[in-house]
């Protein structure tokens, strides 16, 4: 019997997502070829700056003219040099070439995957992704495939690990948020700009991508509702530790009621005996709540050049074994078109940091603004300092609108001389 010719790859970006990928096919031939049932041959490599020196990357290997290297028209092209353009152009060109796809651009993918997905479909070609989300964390192929016959009804997860190395080390070491950050950046685990991590815009990308697999309804980035860390205290943290909470930044997403559901990226307090308390630094971590299923919990690297690469070669070997077999595997599975509601319409837990006088009565017109509008008080805690007193309370579950209509009436009580902080608490009661 002869042997099945090689599948012919082609790299987009020789970064260091790119450059691990490339080590790793090296490194790893002979069972990659087993894996997938035929060799592979990289044919080429696109990047914009040739003068560059790429160590462990031969120079015949390199190209500036990345619309020639698809036009020969490999196999596989995998897509690994970020941003919108011209990433969507190359990836489309590579589509309509016949070409199947592996990206790790959840940018691309959270602001446009709709226009990826029907090329792909047209052209009969896989369109993978796993490295987009949670880096080597194998998230999206069980969500898309594994988890296909069950009811998913929440996501809760940490998948940014620049934001989770700073709240760890503003948690454990009293830093301050500027001090964190600085650490981050200093270890390779912020960028200079850190802007899409801190405001939350990539865990943002990342909860759409979760959420439209989990839901089977096409979600955007326009869609997730989303808030940075920027604005979290020293004040913050520790109200958090004496309740008995660490504070995250959560990408959540679920079910609110029959075919709705609501997306939201923003810092919360969990209880540290939530399996997402312990999570430090900058690894990631995703809980999964299915009807049938239970709670699952996927935790792991979620960034970094070998484990996104890890999670780029399991696609190869996915989409190489679909080219030798002559098939395509799953794709969009959008069927339930589900209604994407405004925060607003979330079910969510506060605690409340107010500066109020020290006075007579104030306690009873603080619960009175609380229950005109239907939220119930948990628990409230109060220091007294000279003629004003900090009083810290944490409210019951309630709709997120009836939450932000009370913080409206409390900036109106007199009494209340400032709110000085104000979060949502996830994972201490059932939603």
């Amino acid at each position: 019997m002869s042997e099945q010719k090689p599948l012919r790859v082609a790299i987009i970006g020789a970064g260091t997502v790119g450059s691990q990928v490339i080590s790793l096919m090296n490194s790893q031939a002979d069972d990659l070829k087993m894996r997938i049932g035929a060799p592979l041959e990289l044919i080429g490599v696109g990047v914009k700056d040739l003068t560059k020196d790429r160590p462990g990357i031969a120079k015949d290997l390199l190209t500036d003219d990345i619309s020639a290297l698809l036009d020969k028209k490999p196999d596989v092209v995998i897509e690994l040099m970020g941003s919108i353009e011209p990433a969507r152009k190359f990836i489309l060109q590579a589509i309509n070439n016949g070409s199947s796809v592996i990206s790790a651009n959840k940018a691309l993918l959270a602001k446009d995957g709709a226009t990826l997905h029907k090329a792909a479909e047209k052209a009969d070609v896989d369109l993978y992704y796993e490295a987009s989300v949670a880096g080597a964390i194998p998230l999206l192929r069980p969500l898309r495939e594994s988890l296909v016959g069950d009811d998913v009804v929440k996501i809760l997860g940490i998948v940014n690990g620049t934001t989770n190395y700073i709240l760890t080390k503003m948690d454990e070491l009293g830093e301050s948020f500027d001090s964190a950050l600085k650490s981050a950046q200093d270890l390779g685990y912020a960028e200079t700009d850190p802007t899409a991590d801190v405001m939350g815009h990539d865990a943002a990308s990342k909860a759409a991508i979760l959420a439209q697999l989990a839901f089977h309804t096409r979600v955007t980035i326009d869609d997730v509702y989303c808030e940075g860390i920027t604005s979290i205290t020293q004040q913050d943290v520790k109200a958090a530790q004496q309740m008995g909470f660490v504070i995250k930044l959560l990408a959540v997403a679920e079910k609110v009621k029959e075919n709705a559901i609501v997306v939201r990226v923003h810092p919360a307090m969990i209880p540290v005996a939530h399996p997402l308390a312990s999570v430090r630094e900058a690894f990631n971590a995703v809980f999964v709540q299915a009807k049938a299923a239970g709670s699952l919990m996927f935790y792991g690297q979620g960034a970094g050049g070998a484990p996104t690469a890890s999670a780029v070669l399991g696609d190869l070997v996915a989409v190489g074994r679909n080219r030798v077999s002559q098939k395509r595997g799953p794709g969009e599975s959008v069927y339930a078109d589900a209604e994407i509601l405004p925060i607003a319409s979330a079910l969510t837990s506060y605690y409340l940091n107010l500066e109020v006088a020290d006075q007579p009565g104030v306690l009873a017109e603080i619960s009175a603004a609380f229950a005109t509008q239907g939220v119930s008080i948990q628990t409230v805690r109060q220091e007294t300092r000279g003629k004003v007193a900090s009083l810290i309370i944490r409210t019951h579950q309630a709709k997120e609108s009836y939450l932000a209509s009370v913080l409206s009436d409390l900036k109106n009580l007199s009494a209340v001389k400032q709110i000085n902080g104000v979060m949502r608490v996830e994972g201490d009661e059932p939603s």
